[in-house]
């Protein structure tokens, strides 16, 4: 090998080592910087460090998630902001992971790469993260106000009519629905904010055609008229002329229900000044016992019951129960059972 050759070799070995030497120091100064053609969550990252790739994530991925959503029904409205959705990503992980990615390739990959001016496709997640807790209080806070209890058919009575009251269907928001559209829009940021919730019927247990079959029958009384009248699924079918309690002793106003029937009852005589002596008594079917034939128990020693006092049928005279002549108290009485309702007007 001659003079010149040798020269020749050691300057390209000497040159080659200069390149490589670049070449190495060159990479290793790219090492804090991420590689073309990488993105975060989306977001082009290429050629930026650290800092960066964190503010470029932060401003065109995380602040438009940022944003407040509405949820519209019927005319009402209600917001969920933003800021209580803490959208959120792990961006130290995501950088990171996109450093490690644009050191894929080892040495000689790098240094072809940069030569090429080649890059590296991949797309790092950003892990975005939210409050499912706020969206799931959010949702609990709009069903609240758009719920509405079914409303069963029922009556209305007075002392001289039953009136029905109709059935209202009621309604349940679609809330595992709601729930799945609204973590839909936190992470897109090109969803509609405002979203329509939507209902379902709740069908009432007793509908209007149906509750005359919930009272066989029903009782009313007039004490201005002293009219007692039977309700058979809701349609009159008898009146009764009565009597009620005088000034001072009234048969008691409102909704009651017969507890207990009884024939030929004894006569339990109350513990009040007006029993005098009998006060306290109990007294056996008989002449003496006041209370003939039937027995209807409405509401602490007030009830139905046969009288042989007809005259006093159409008055004021009795000390609180309802008196009724013998012949009807015994149609009545089979005509009723424990726990039909009575008015009283």
């Amino acid at each position: 090998m001659g003079r010149k050759t040798r020269i020749a070799l050691v300057a390209a070995a000497a040159t080659l080592l200069v390149l490589v030497g670049g070449a190495v120091a060159y990479d290793g100064a790219q090492s804090d910087t991420i590689a073309d053609g990488v993105t975060i969550g989306g977001v082009d990252v290429g050629g930026m460090d650290e800092a960066e790739a964190k503010r470029a994530v932060g401003r065109q991925l995380l602040a438009p998630l940022r944003h407040s959503l509405k949820v519209a029904y019927s005319g009402q409205s209600w917001k969920l902001e933003g800021a209580s959705l803490k959208v959120h990503a792990d961006l130290d992980r995501a950088v990171g992971e996109a450093l490690d990615k644009s050191r894929s390739g080892g040495v000689p990959g790098r240094l072809v790469r940069y030569v090429t001016g080649g890059s590296v496709d991949e797309n790092v997640p950003a892990g975005v993260t939210y409050s499912q807790a706020a969206i799931n209080r959010f949702v609990r806070r709009v069903a609240a106000e758009v719920d509405r209890e079914a409303q069963d058919a029922g009556v209305e009575p007075s002392g001289d009519t039953l009136a029905v009251t109709p059935a209202r269907y009621g309604r349940k928001l679609r809330d595992d629905l709601l729930t799945r559209e609204l973590r839909a829009a936190v992470l897109n940021a090109a969803a509609d904010h405002t979203i329509a919730a939507r209902t379902h019927s709740v069908k009432p247990q007793v509908t209007g055609r149906e509750v005359a079959a919930e009272y066989p029958s029903y009782l009313t009384l007039d004490r201005a008229t002293f009219t007692l009248r039977l309700w058979e699924h809701l349609k009159p079918v008898k009146s009764y002329t009565v009597a009620v309690g005088q000034e001072g002793l009234e048969t008691p106003e409102g909704l009651y229900h017969i507890q207990e029937k009884q024939v030929n009852p004894s006569w339990h005589v109350p513990d009040s000044a007006w029993a005098g002596d009998l006060a306290g008594q109990v007294i056996p079917p008989g002449p003496a016992d006041p209370i003939k034939a039937r027995w209807m128990g409405i509401y602490e020693g007030a009830g139905i019951h046969g009288t042989e006092e007809t005259w006093s049928l159409g008055s004021a005279a009795s000390h609180g129960c309802v008196r009724m002549a013998i012949a009807d108290v015994e149609e009545l009485y089979d005509r009723v059972e424990v726990g039909t309702p009575i008015y009283i007007g």
